[in-house]
Formats: C-alpha cells, sequence, structure tokens
C-alpha cells in the first residue's frame, strides 16, 4: 500500500451505508459505555459491562465497520460477501449488548448465551475479511498488522464464550489453565492484538496519507522490524499469561511496549513534516502519538516489575494512558471516515458541476474543539482521581471528570451523527442492509 495510493476504487467496498451502520451502532455503545463508566454501579460487574460496551461495543464494532470498508478499497480487491458484512453487525451488536446486560443486571446465566451470539458475528467478520485479504496478490505492511489482528479476534471470540461458561457453570480449569489465566490472555489478545495490531497497519496507511507524506528511510527500517516483531511480542505476552509464565510474559512486553513506543514516533514525525493544515482528526492523531510514547515507556516499567498481573501496562497509569491512545485514534478517525462516506455518496457525482462543500465542512470544527477540551480535562480529572492524595485533597476531582468526559462523549456522537443527519440520505433499510 503506498502513502496515497493512485488506484483506490472505492466501488471495491461495501455500500457506503454498511459501514455506517457499523459506525452509528459504535457511537451508541460509546455513549451506553461512558454512562455506565461514569454513573454504572461501582464494582466487578459495573467494569465487566463498561469494558465490554466501550472496547468490544465501541472500538471492536468501529474496526469491523472501518476494515470492511477500506481493507477491499486499500487493498484493490473486492470484498468477499456483502452480506456477511451486514450480518457480523447484526450478531455482534446485540451480543456485545447482551454481555454487558448480564453483568450489570447479575443474569450470568445470559452471557454464554450473549457472548456466543458475538461471537458468531466476530467469527463472520473475520471469515469475511480473511478471505478478502486472502486475494490480495502482494500483501503489505498494512495487510499483514490486519491479517493478525484477525486471528486475534478469532481467539478472543473463542476464548470469550469460555470465560462466560466459567461464570456459569465452571468448565474451567482444563489442562492446568484456570479462569485467571484465561482472563490474562482474553484480555491479552483483544487489547493489543485484535485492537492495537489493527490501530498499528491503519497509522502506517492514514498517518502517511492524511499528512501528504512519505516514510523516511529510519522509520522504514522501523516498520519492517515492528511487523515482525510486535505479532510475536503479543503472542508471548498473551502466551506467558495464559500459562502464568512470566518469563515469556516480560519477553513479550518488551517487544510490545518498544512497538509501540516506535509507532508513536514515527506518527509524530510523519505531523512535523506535514503541510496539511490542522483538522480534528490530526490533532487527535498527535494526542495519539503522545499517548503512545508515554505508554510504552510506563509499560516497560511495570511489565518488568509485574508482566502477569499488570493486564494493561504501569499499574496506575497503564490503563488511562492505553484508553486514551485507542479512544483518540477512534475518534480522530472517525472524524474523517464517516464525512467521507457521506460526501462520497451524496456529493461525489456533483464535483464539478455544482458548489459542494469539503469533506471537513460536513461537521461542526467548533464541536470538535469543546469536545477535545472536554475530553482531555475529564480524563485528567478521572487519572488525578486515581491517586490517592489527589482524591483525599479533591473528592470531586471523580465526579467532575467524569462528567466532563461524558459531555465529551456526547459532544462527539452528535457531531458525527449529525453528518449523517443533515447531509445524508440514508433510509433504515439502508442502514439495516436491506437497502442498496
Amino acid at each position: 500500500m503506498g502513502a496515497i495510493p493512485a488506484d483506490v476504487d472505492a466501488e471495491q467496498g461495501p455500500p457506503t451505508a454498511v459501514p455506517l451502520a457499523h459506525f452509528l451502532a459504535a457511537l451508541g455503545f460509546l455513549l451506553a459505555g461512558t454512562a455506565v463508566l461514569v454513573a454504572g454501579p461501582a464494582g466487578r460487574s459495573g467494569h465487566l459491562a463498561a469494558v465490554h460496551l466501550l472496547l468490544a461495543g465501541w472500538v471492536c464494532v468501529t474496526i469491523m465497520g472501518a476494515m470492511t470498508q477500506f481493507v477491499p478499497v486499500w487493498s484493490g480487491v473486492g470484498l468477499h460477501s456483502r452480506r456477511l458484512a451486514v450480518w457480523q453487525l447484526w450478531l455482534a451488536a446485540p451480543g456485545f449488548a447482551g454481555l454487558a446486560a448480564s453483568f450489570l443486571t447479575g443474569r450470568l446465566a445470559l452471557a454464554p448465551v450473549a457472548g456466543g451470539v458475538a461471537a458468531v458475528g466476530v467469527w463472520l467478520f473475520a471469515y469475511n475479511l480473511g478471505r478478502t485479504l486472502a486475494a490480495v496478490d502482494e500483501p503489505g505492511v498494512t495487510e499483514r498488522h490486519f491479517a493478525g489482528a484477525l486471528a486475534c479476534f478469532v481467539a478472543v471470540a473463542l476464548l470469550g464464550p469460555v470465560l462466560a461458561a466459567d461464570l456459569t457453570r465452571g468448565v474451567l480449569p482444563v489442562a492446568g489453565v484456570g479462569h485467571v489465566g484465561v482472563l490474562r490472555a482474553h484480555a491479552t489478545l483483544a487489547v493489543f492484538g485484535a485492537v492495537l495490531a489493527t490501530v498499528a497497519g491503519a497509522l502506517y496507511q492514514l498517518a502517511t496519507m492524511f499528512t501528504q507524506t512519505e516514510l523516511g528511510p529510519i522509520e522504514r527500517r522501523f516498520r519492517d522490524a515492528e511487523t515482525v516483531a510486535y505479532p510475536v511480542g503479543v503472542g508471548l505476552l498473551a502466551l506467558g499469561r495464559l500459562l502464568s509464565t512470566a518469563a515469556l510474559s516480560r519477553a513479550g512486553g518488551v517487544l510490545v511496549a518498544a512497538s509501540i513506543a516506535g509507532l508513536g514516533l514515527v506518527v509524530a514525525n510523519r505531523l512535523r513534516t506535514t503541510r496539511v493544515e490542522p483538522n480534528p482528526m490530526l490533532v487527535r492523531y498527535g494526542v495519539v502519538a503522545a499517548f503512545a510514547v508515554t505508554w510504552a515507556a510506563t509499560a516497560l516499567v511495570g511489565w518488568w516489575g509485574e508482566p502477569l498481573g499488570t493486564l494493561y501496562g504501569h499499574p496506575t497509569a497503564g490503563a488511562p494512558l492505553l484508553a486514551g491512545l485507542v479512544g483518540f485514534v477512534v475518534a480522530g478517525t472517525l472524524y474523517h471516515v464517516v464525512p467521507f462516506l457521506v460526501w462520497v455518496r451524496e456529493y461525489s457525482d456533483l464535483l464539478g458541476l455544482e458548489d459542494v462543500p469539503l469533506i471537513d465542512d460536513l461537521y461542526d470544527g467548533r464541536l470538535a474543539r469543546v469536545e477535545l477540551a472536554l475530553v482531555l480535562g475529564g480524563g485528567a480529572l478521572l487519572a488525578a482521581d486515581g491517586s490517592t492524595a489527589v482524591a483525599a485533597s479533591l473528592p470531586w476531582a471523580g465526579r467532575a471528570g467524569g462528567a466532563l468526559l461524558a459531555a465529551g462523549a456526547l459532544l462527539f456522537a452528535t457531531n458525527l451523527a449529525l453528518v449523517v443527519v443533515r447531509h445524508g440520505e440514508f433510509s433504515t433499510t439502508d442502514l439495516l442492509g436491506v437497502g442498496g
């Protein structure tokens, strides 16, 4: 894949309503997950519900829609099945929602059923995109990252229902592997395999495409090394946690952290050399670069000392930094992808015949700036609230941070939803995959 593909054929992808339906569903998960995170029940049930709504519902459903649209377009091959692209959402979204509901209500018997439905949807997605990637003659760095991510999606969807069944029927341990080991492997493959491998592969494409730049010689050498080191690191990290082997996890953690740090530096350097005017997408990619490098530095410290128990890097800073990294990648990308899809459908045929808006004109830039400030401010207050000293001196920090974060998420979702409402002419049957 080149930095700015000259042979992109939008007809290779599915109808624009299919990925847009994924994105709108994902925005609903974002709002629900934020509400549970801020105002939901404390303890394990609220945590599990929020994680599945935000990570599986918002992030993974967004990835499913984005990969379904852009893998065929970037790679120049036809999508294997448009019908499977519709069914994957019909199954995965209700399954993820059912999982969250089972945790929130305490009806754990629902979890294996909902998890099974979600797993089938994820497997359909992985099969559909796997068959699509198999048609690529010369896979590039992005395709190789995506292939690794799809393998992790399959594994995560296999381990999830096992964990759900163990909650109600006690099916573990098996072959000496218990619930904790499977849970750690499940979380590792989900976050660092399915999600971050997709993010890494996409950023090599997007960071060059949207900054109108090319990777330099050193960046290309790093990219070639990272393409091997990162999946090996994820595999060692997950296997070590599954088997409770600290040495394997530590080695994998070092490779993962070093890869993410290097990727953050690549993105920062692409932004440094660009001549493109700042926009919400590039601003958020700048935040991503800072989060990536900071997370990696703290993760190396945390994982070197405790590679098994600290799932997301540093025991204190790891989860917030990682959430920021992933969240801002998704948000920044959606600020381009949603308006782009609507613009292609509604305005591309009118180009040269009448005045048409630019892609960046479809959303409200002022709302985007306010939303960014709210999310950064709310996130900072929530992170500070995790400190015992801050929580004691500023007992309102957690509540205020949650309120700001929720307001920012609402503005973000509203801004993108209004793009579809104001500029798109999509029927309900279109978005359900029944229409054209």
